[in-house]
């Protein structure tokens, strides 16, 4: 799964990397500056097609389907598999006509590692885990392939604009760290993905694949990334063992 990320570019960068429209509004709280730990319910950046053209929006993480009555859902909501996306009734709508691209500057994953064999009589310790950072080799964007939705309250006076992250099984690279990651988009599949046109649902699952194994790289970070409540750029210096 994808559960933790970063997202420390500006809009501005991130809407000319993707050729998008920039937010028009500067004073948006959603643009207040870079996020180190990125949780659920936040708003993150995202790609998407309106009016014919690409734009960068702050959406909501953790779909929330237009037939759900509260908007709570959503932080169960925070992925979407694959493998059963274009079937899942709170997905399947969204997968057919609402795709966006989720930025993001590299993301958390908690590698499990067994503890120690315990003394005779105690008990047995709990597997310990390391927090994980993930991103791209070259330094560039991550392009998450997500989906997005419109969600009203039963009286009409709230819209929110929410997303999920497609997930898929890991490359080699990811597979010791973890058995899922996000579906990443290359470049040259970002116009088919955003296509609103765009409905094949075969043409479509074909891009929901393991990224090439060169593409991330992974080292470990500090577990004060555990606490939401922890966010600067610390979180992303890499661990070095004593």
């Amino acid at each position: 799964m994808c559960g933790r990320f970063v997202s420390s570019s500006t809009a501005e960068d991130l809407a000319g990397y993707f050729g998008a429209e920039a937010p028009i509004d500067d004073d948006d709280e959603t643009l207040r500056g870079p996020d180190f730990n990125v949780a659920p319910t936040r708003d993150v950046p995202t790609v998407r097609v309106r009016e014919g053209a690409r734009h960068l929006d702050y959406l909501r993480w953790g779909l929330v389907p237009k037939w759900a009555k509260d908007l709570r859902i959503g932080s169960k909501m925070i992925n979407a598999r694959g493998e059963t996306v274009a079937q899942k009734p709170s997905f399947r709508a969204a997968f057919s006509r609402r795709r966006c691209i989720v930025v993001a500057d590299g993301f958390y994953e908690w590698q499990r590692f067994d503890a120690d064999e315990p003394e005779a009589g105690a008990k047995p310790a709990k597997p310990k885990k390391q927090p994980m950072f993930i991103r791209r080799a070259d330094g560039d964007p991550l392009a998450f392939a997500g989906l997005h939705e419109r969600w009203i309250d039963a009286e009409g006076l709230r819209e929110i604009h929410t997303c999920t992250i497609i997930t898929t099984t890991a490359n080699d690279m990811m597979l010791p760290i973890h058995d899922r990651m996000p579906v990443l988009l290359a470049p040259g599949d970002w116009e088919e993905w955003l296509d609103v046109e765009n409905q094949n649902d075969t043409d479509l699952e074909r891009l929901l694949i393991p990224a090439p194994n060169d593409l991330l790289s992974a080292y470990p970070v500090s577990d004060s990334v555990n606490s939401v409540k922890n966010n600067d750029a610390s979180l992303v210096e890499r661990l070095v063992a004593p």
